[in-house]
């Protein structure tokens, strides 16, 4: 269990007159900083606390942080997991780190090749023909993507006649927000009862107007779509594109690829798949598969290789959507991702996949007791379980999973995908032990025990945890997260 701690705010440990640190005597006239830079604050607080009490004080606060090197991060559709120092390090060699992006394209061959040479990687895991690492985020590729599936119906004079995206009733939200943002009008295309896209519904929807289908696979109830390729024919014939939502990629990399399923492109989440940094707002890299026809509307200037095989910026794209953000992306992500791609080589590289999978349907066989699948069959990289009979006892996912922080993990996934009731979706990833998920399944075993004897109990969970429950509506809408003394007397304590 995790023991409370409170650790006050700096402002409330400073003590007038105290400093933490001894500055010379200034050897230099003083100036009025109202004429030298403009009207400056009269007063500004400062905390005045010693070196020592500051180091503690934020050493405290960073043992209050939840992160991936703390414990188990069971995110679902995340796919939290570790990444090896051994990116950090490559990442931070100066002669990555020094490069300018607008110095010389001559003098810059070396990030061009890294590059280059994980594009070369990606291409071969995913099947496709071409790959772009200018979008910085996931659904930034999705966006992307649907930008260029747009492009490519206008040169074929369809652009106003393809009105429609499709997206499953499963989808991430990004999918219809980005085809929104693309001007298309989105149709949702309902799940079936055994976890798989309605194909009689996805028929009735299909016509000349549909611009594509965005569909995620393994999908968000963690299942393979086994009708994928039908799917993709089924869209084809009525001259649609398909889009893969590349967010659950961690299931196929290295045992099966996209872009032999029949999809036309795709995003992949660097900082998920390939254990680039994630979360914190970034940096990220939403890399985008495409196949060959769709390769002439890419970002540009795209990264080709000549026939020399020198990597060089091909500026010459008449037909390109244009750049979609600066210079080539987030250079030190590929650089990282490069790193962790290499470490696994091309004969370990099924390992990821075949573990998540392994992870997943171990967690799921072991809750099945208390927590059944939505959907009772083999999962994938995540598993999407239903607490839908606690709510008849008062006890909701959420509850559940905030009595979970009383026992030291971070919560996973809850009411998403929204079409499964109480919701709660697990995603183990590769990276953790058989051990750490045992003491996670113990955990929630217990929990749910609790639920049927003490209901009540979790409702104010947790209790350990240094923030209790939020009106979680009101702490969105009625944000508050700056301390302002009420007076100058009170920060001197």
């Amino acid at each position: 269990m995790i023991t409370k701690t409170q650790e006050p705010l700096i402002f409330e440990k400073s003590v007038s007159g105290r400093i933490g640190c001894n500055l010379p005597v200034a050897d230099t006239p003083e100036v009025d900083l109202s004429e030298a830079v403009g009207p400056v604050r009269k007063e500004v607080v400062w905390p005045e606390i010693g070196e020592l009490d500051m180091l503690r004080h934020f050493t405290n606060l960073s043992r209050i942080n939840y992160g991936i090197e703390v414990g188990f991060y069971p995110l679902g559709s995340c796919t939290m997991k570790y990444n090896p120092k051994i990116n950090e390090r490559t990442a931070g060699l100066s002669g990555f780190t020094n490069t300018h992006p607008m110095q010389p394209e001559a003098t810059a061959k070396g990030f061009l090749e890294v590059y280059a040479s994980c594009m070369d990687i990606l291409r071969e895991l995913t099947g496709f023909d071409e790959i772009t690492m200018q979008p910085v985020a996931g659904a930034h590729g999705e966006m992307t993507c649907l930008m260029i599936i747009k492009a490519y119906h206008e040169s074929h004079g369809e652009g106003e006649k393809r009105k429609y995206v499709l997206c499953p009733d499963s989808a991430h939200g990004t999918n219809p927000a980005s085809a929104a943002r693309c001007g298309y009008d989105v149709k949702t295309i309902p799940t079936g009862a055994d976890g798989n896209t309605d194909i009689a519904a996805l028929k009735a929807m299909l016509n000349d107007e549909v611009a594509a289908f965005m569909v995620t696979n393994p999908s968000t109830l963690g299942l393979f779509e086994p009708n994928i390729s039908e799917i993709c024919r089924l869209v084809h014939e009525v001259g649609g594109q398909v889009f893969c939502d590349g967010a659950n990629m961690n299931a196929m990399v290295g045992t099966t690829r996209p872009g032999d399923h029949g999809f036309d492109c795709m995003h992949l989440n660097l900082h998920k798949t390939f254990s680039t940094p994630h979360g914190g707002g970034g940096p990220g890299c939403g890399a985008i598969g495409l196949k060959s026809h769709l390769e002439p509307f890419i970002p540009g200037p795209a990264i080709k290789r000549g026939e020399d095989g020198e990597p060089y910026l091909d500026r010459n794209r008449p037909l390109s959507v244009g750049r979609v953000s600066g210079f080539f992306g987030q250079s030190l992500m590929a650089v990282r991702a490069l790193t962790y791609l290499l470490a696994y080589g091309k004969q370990g590289m099924s390992a990821i996949s075949r573990y998540s999978v392994l992870n997943a349907n171990y967690v799921k066989a072991r809750l099945k007791g208390v927590l059944p699948a939505a959907h009772d069959r083999p999962c994938m990289h995540e598993c999407v379980l239903t607490a839908k009979e606690y709510k008849k006892l008062g006890v909701r996912a959420l509850d559940l999973s905030k009595r979970l922080i009383d026992y030291g993990f971070h919560p996973p996934t809850n009411y998403f995908p929204l079409i499964v009731p109480e919701a709660f979706m697990i995603e183990p990833t590769e990276t953790e032990t058989k051990e750490t998920l045992d003491k996670f399944c113990d955990a929630l075993i217990a929990i749910c025990e609790e639920a049927r004897s003490e209901p009540d109990k979790l409702h104010d969970a947790p209790f350990t945890a240094i923030v209790g429950r939020l009106d979680e509506a009101a702490a969105v809408k009625n944000l508050d997260v700056r301390w302002t003394p009420a007076s100058t007397a009170d920060v001197a304590g």
